[in-house]
């Protein structure tokens, strides 16, 4: 049974940069298993699986080791796949996922996601040492974005500076011991309002190249700290992604280019 499938990159114009997505289109839903399993077989930060439902689409996202509740880029780079391959005419998607609903959009060059909003708290002293620990050097703050019984989802870092952010080499396997799927460090930037970087190593991602998903919980916290809702943000990886971010209520606009690299076919 061959099954087609599409590789982007997305955040970025330019190819071999941004965080490339891997994204099937399905007729229907193939076993859970086996969709962590072909997940797992192109051993990238994301593979999306996306099921038409209604008017809208039904997508779910696979790290290499486990199904996540929320991912922007792979988000973004489903809506290039649909747009640019598929031929889809209308000039906003509806998604439906773990996470309640989310739409993509055509902006000029770019594709803007609608994402909820997704706010962070202050944590206890002992999990902000833990932390602090297992990134080598002093931070600002340790938040955290807390799942409704009260476990943490993601852990949110800030530190002085983008050059932290920049030079930080955290000790993974301690960051792996961390509650919650990933930690987000972030800074104000030199040249855009804000930088990021992100770590999920429990999950199977050492980095993530750029992180859409949590551009929703960086904008609440840096546009109370900034003052303005429209923010250029950079995710500084290695390969490094743009990202324009607006936060309009309760949803984050989140805008960046995506580039088709490649595309075939796996035989099963």
């Amino acid at each position: 049974m061959p099954l087609a499938f599409h590789q982007v990159d997305a955040f970025t114009d330019q190819p071999f940069a941004g965080n490339p997505a891997m994204v099937y289109r399905l007729d229907a839903w193939l076993d859970d298993g086996l969709m962590q399993r072909i997940a797992a077989e192109h051993n990238l930060a994301e593979t999306a699986f996306m099921v038409r439902q209604g008017s809208a689409w039904h997508i779910r996202w696979f790290t290499p080791a486990s199904e996540v509740p929320l991912c922007g880029h792979a988000t973004l780079a489903a809506a290039k796949v649909l747009f640019d391959l598929y031929q889809e005419p209308a000039e906003v998607l509806h998604f439906t996922c773990l996470s309640g609903d989310l739409q993509v959009a055509r902006r000029g060059e770019r594709l803007e996601l609608d994402f909820p909003v997704r706010r962070a708290e202050p944590v206890t002293p002992v999990l902000r040492d833990e932390a602090e620990r297992a990134l080598g050097l002093e931070v600002e703050q340790v938040l955290a974005l807390f799942n409704a019984d009260g476990s943490v989802q993601e852990l949110m870092v800030v530190l002085a500076s983008e050059a932290d952010v920049r030079a930080l080499q955290p000790d993974l396997r301690a960051l792996a011991t961390l509650p919650g799927l990933g930690v987000l460090v972030t800074a104000g930037g030199q040249q855009h309002d804000f930088v990021s970087r992100y770590f999920a190593p429990s999950i199977g991602i050492d980095e993530d190249p750029v992180t859409g998903s949590t551009h929703c919980i960086l904008m609440p916290y840096w546009v109370e700290r900034l003052g303005r809702t429209t923010l250029n943000a950079f995710q500084c990886s290695a390969r490094g992604g743009e990202l324009l971010c607006r936060l309009d209520g309760e949803r984050v606009k989140i805008a960046g280019h995506a580039r088709h690299i490649a595309s075939g076919q796996l035989l099963l």
